[in-house]
Parts: C-alpha cells; sequence; structure tokens
C-alpha cells in the first residue's frame, strides 16, 4: 500500500461547484461520488454504508434523479452521492453528464466504483475513464458471490496493483465486504492510501503535443480548472457540451469556486 503522513483534515473537494450542484455540505468531512454500470448492484452497496440516512431529489435543472446520504466511520462523518449508473462519462447522455461533471468539478475526496465481477472486463471502460479525470478512487469489485458460482476467479491483489487503487471484494447482497470498503474510503479520502492510477499512454506524439498546448491554453483562461488535460482531450474529441462550455464562460464559472472544506 502506498502511503503519505496522515492528513485527517485534507479534504479535498471543491465546495462551491459541489453546493452548486445542490449538495448539502453541512457538518460534512469528505464528499464521497458513487460511480458504475447500470445493474452492478450500486444501489445496494450505496444503501448498506448509508442506511436510512439518505434522501432523493433531483439534480439542479435535471430531471435526473439523485440520491444521497450520509454515514460515520471512525469519528469523521462522509456525505455519499450516487451518482446515475452509466456505461461512459462521454456525455452522450444527461445522465453520463451529470456523472462526469460531478467527479470533475465537485472534485470529490473519493469515488468508488462498482463493477460486477462477473462482467469485469465490460465495467473496465468506465473504471478507466474515472481514473481519467481523479486520482482518488476505490474499486468495489460487486457480485463475488456469483463470480464465484461461475467458477470465475480475480487476482486482486494484481488488480490492485495493476489500477493503482484499492480493490475490495464484496457481496452486497450478503453484505460482506463492507466494513473493508469503508476502511478504504477513509485510508484514501485522509491520505494514508495514495493512489497512483493506470493512465492510457497509447496516445501518440502529435495527439500529446496537441493536448499539452491546449491545456496551457485552458489554464491561461480558466486558471482554477481541474484536469486541464483531461478537458483538453474532450475539446479535441468534439465533445459538445464542453466546446459549449468554453464558448459561453460556463466553464470558468464552474471551476471559479474555492476548493476545500475545513473539517
Amino acid at each position: 500500500m502506498n502511503t503519505q503522513a496522515n492528513c485527517e483534515s485534507c479534504a479535498l473537494h471543491n465546495k462551491a461547484n459541489l453546493v452548486k450542484l445542490g449538495i448539502d455540505l453541512d457538518q460534512v468531512d469528505y464528499v464521497i461520488a458513487m460511480a458504475g454500470n447500470p445493474n452492478t448492484g450500486k444501489s445496494t452497496v450505496f444503501n448498506n454504508l448509508t442506511g436510512l440516512r439518505q434522501h432523493t431529489g433531483n439534480w439542479p435543472g435535471k430531471t435526473v434523479a439523485r440520491a444521497e446520504g450520509g454515514f460515520s466511520f471512525n469519528e469523521k462523518r462522509y456525505k455519499m452521492v450516487d451518482l446515475p449508473g452509466t456505461y461512459s462519462l462521454l456525455s452522450t447522455s444527461t445522465d453520463e453528464e451529470v456523472a462526469r461533471n460531478f467527479i470533475l468539478f465537485g472534485q470529490p475526496d473519493v469515488t468508488v466504483i462498482v463493477v460486477d465481477a462477473t462482467r469485469l472486463e465490460r465495467n473496465l471502460n468506465l473504471v478507466m475513464q474515472v481514473l481519467e479525470i481523479t486520482d482518488r478512487a476505490v474499486l468495489c469489485l460487486n457480485l463475488m458471490d456469483e463470480a464465484k458460482r461461475n467458477n470465475l476467479e480475480i487476482d486482486v491483489r494484481t488488480l490492485s496493483k495493476e489500477l493503482g487503487i484499492p480493490v475490495i471484494p464484496a457481496a452486497a447482497r450478503r453484505r460482506q465486504g463492507m466494513n473493508e470498503l469503508l476502511q478504504a474510503i477513509e485510508d484514501v479520502a485522509t491520505g494514508k492510501y495514495v493512489c497512483r492510477p493506470y493512465k492510457i499512454k497509447s496516445r501518440s506524439t502529435k495527439l500529446n503535443h496537441a493536448i499539452a498546448e491546449l491545456s496551457a491554453k485552458l489554464t491561461k483562461q480558466f486558471p482554477n480548472l481541474p484536469n486541464t488535460k483531461w478537458v483538453a482531450l474532450r475539446l479535441l474529441e468534439g465533445d459538445n457540451s464542453i466546446i459549449e462550455a468554453v464558448r459561453n464562460g460556463e466553464l470558468g464559472s464552474i471551476s471559479a469556486g474555492e476548493s476545500g472544506i475545513q473539517a
């Protein structure tokens, strides 16, 4: 496990942006996002962690439902937001746009990615996209009971090493792995575990040069914009929502809030 000096009050989420997104941060130390493909048991994991301390509503200006809840662990207070189930973050639907913008602009302290252990290869597409946006993530390898029933074996330690983040095997319907998941969330949130996420390295020299050049221009125009390289790549790929956000200045207003919150 990668470690650094423990920093129990070093929440890194973007308070101003989260408030814009309608998140109540009263008496909250850390903000956790929960992402995953549909039908991975994500809601079951969410319910196990938050219990009855949750409520539902819609995202501001959207018809997309949002569930959020809270829990305490080792005397720290966590707000967990269950993002819409999506297969990608490429913003081809409102659900994908909501999930992507929350991770990119809200900068949650930890993003928990719930995957189906019986369909791991299919689920890794979303995992890699999340790791392109954030360096703070935990993989919840759910439905391990189904994987075992189908004689599927997963080398959890190697998977964790390759991805550079904690990987927690779980069977949420049986409440298995939940305590280990809570501990992993705390370790990443406090900085006890420093993630070293796998990044795609197969881009051409020409594309990398274009990303660097555009990223520099974005930094100049939007000094507080997180992850300019990822935003630059989306612009180069023709992401209409990001292009429009640059044109109308929304990207600047979204990213201008003060980052962080005092615990």
